[in-house]
């Protein structure tokens, strides 16, 4: 049986929490980078598959495909920053991690996971215009209607709209890190596969906002043409959600799961 049990499943991410902390600072960039082009070609693999089907088939085919990037990941125990929000944070709750050796983690796989996310987004752009000589496609109009509704939507409703940015991105990454979590409940590649496909798809299909994938959309649509400025990217996006993502993946995953599991041992 490759099934780890949910008590003992957070000894395991304890353990996690301490190997990520003691990373070195190249190995964070490099783990970092990796994941952030992985979820590049994740996303836009989910949004070609999934264009211009009809109805909710559109989120249920890219909520279904989306989970590979997140699947490579796991299996190859890559850094991504929105997992690390909750499994760094089970360490400092257990007194096995420093919140100065977490910051130190987030820091530098966020921005790993950022100059990942836009070097495949630079490159897609190059290959989806023919060198920028020649229209994005369907794909590329797809990735600019995407960022405009991440950006300029939010932007036209103000602080409801940058509020509403920091409520998806606690939606998202509390399931994007029990995803995170659920990826050790097995020893086998298959079921880390299975386990980390249900919630991720989860995510993906509502389209809710995380902060790592936003990285490879809307700098890839500034690229392409569309009429976002870097604030608009930072403000109205990049931060709430960041923000979001934070709150999501410490405290409704990291912290909810360390204190249930506590409350059930005594």
């Amino acid at each position: 049986m490759d099934y780890i049990p949910p008590i003992k499943l957070l000894d395991e991410v304890e353990a996690a929490s301490m190997k990520k902390a003691a990373l070195s600072v190249r190995g964070m960039l490099l783990t970092g980078f990796l994941s952030g082009a992985l979820l590049a070609f994740a996303t836009a693999f989910a949004f070609k598959v999934s264009d211009g089907l009809p109805g909710g088939l559109t989120s249920l085919v890219a909520g279904a495909t989306f989970p590979v990037g997140f699947a490579m990941i796991t299996l190859l125990g890559l850094e991504l920053a929105t997992g690390n929000f909750a499994v760094l944070t089970v360490g400092i709750a257990r007194g096995k991690t420093t919140l100065a050796a977490t910051l130190r983690n987030w820091s530098w796989v966020y921005l790993g996971n950022l100059v990942g996310s836009v070097f495949v987004g630079s490159l897609l752009a190059v290959a989806l215009t023919e060198t920028f000589t020649e229209g994005a496609g369907p794909l590329g109009a797809r990735i600019i209607a995407v960022s405009e509704s991440k950006t300029l939507a939010y932007e036209h409703a103000g602080a409801n709209g940058w509020l509403t940015a920091v409520v998806k991105g606690i939606l998202c990454n509390w399931m994007v890190t029990m995803g995170s979590v659920l990826g050790l409940s097995s020893t086998s590649s298959v079921g880390k596969i299975a386990a980390v496909w249900l919630p991720i798809s989860i995510f993906f299909a509502l389209a809710l906002e995380h902060s790592i994938v936003n990285m490879f959309v809307i700098p890839t649509a500034m690229v392409l043409g569309a009429r976002i400025s870097a604030w608009q990217w930072l403000w109205w996006n990049q931060i709430p959600v960041t923000l979001g993502n934070i709150v999501g993946g410490a405290v409704f995953t990291g912290l909810l799961l360390h204190y249930a599991h506590r409350v059930s041992r005594t």
